[in-house]
């Protein structure tokens, strides 16, 4: 194994700027997905796992990274953190995209379809803190957008839940629905959670 001694920081930032600018992207396909669907829907259920797959390549790169590099930008178990967070909020989109085929689905709800628009705000404020990571300049207003959009997303999940047991519907569809809701939210915690692992790498680091 090649050890690099010297430190090789941009190629760290350039990465995380390339793992949050696949995320922008999963989210966008996914506000797409859900508001024309059923129109293009297996095409662009197919264009969302691609990013799913370009996210597991960022992340194994940042890995490699890490394993040849002697001297990281900042500390490598935060790298790590940082990656696996991010590479988290594809995994969830594939699956709730995945889902949507699964379980047949014919029509969205409007919440599915804000819970989705409000990823993709938060994804976009993330990279905007990402994109601030080198020389650990200031990225509070973003962080804390995450946070705001989080708790919406909270909101929306909690609404959509309880629409969904108070429509009376096919229980089949309410099953489903639960389900793609919490993917939807989970993708939104995973936000949240990269938000928390960058707040402490910028404390630690200034």
């Amino acid at each position: 194994m090649k050890i690099r001694f010297k430190p090789h920081k941009r190629q760290f930032f350039t990465l995380f700027e390339e793992s949050t600018a696949n995320a922008i992207e999963i989210a966008r396909l996914l506000v797409e997905l859900l508001s024309s669907f059923p129109g293009n829907g297996e095409e662009l259920i197919g264009r969302i796992k691609e990013r799913e797959h370009e996210g597991d390549r960022i992340t194994y790169e940042i890995a490699q990274l890490i394993n040849n590099t002697f001297v990281t930008p900042f500390d490598r178990d935060d790298i790590r953190r940082l990656a696996t967070r991010l590479d988290d909020i594809c995994d969830f989109i594939d699956e709730a995209a995945a889902d949507v085929r699964l379980f047949d689905i014919k029509e969205v709800p409007d919440k599915a379809k804000q819970q989705a628009t409000t990823l993709l705000k938060a994804v976009t404020a993330l990279d905007e803190a990402v994109r601030n990571l080198e020389g650990f300049k200031h990225a509070e207003a973003a962080l804390a957008t995450v946070q705001e959009l989080e708790d919406e997303g909270d909101r929306l999940n909690r609404e959509a839940i309880a629409e969904l047991f108070r429509s009376g519907d096919d229980p089949i569809r309410v099953m489903a629905w639960k389900e793609i809701h919490q993917q939807l939210e989970e993708a939104l915690d995973a936000c949240e959670n990269a938000s928390d692992v960058l707040e402490a790498i910028f404390v630690k680091n200034r």
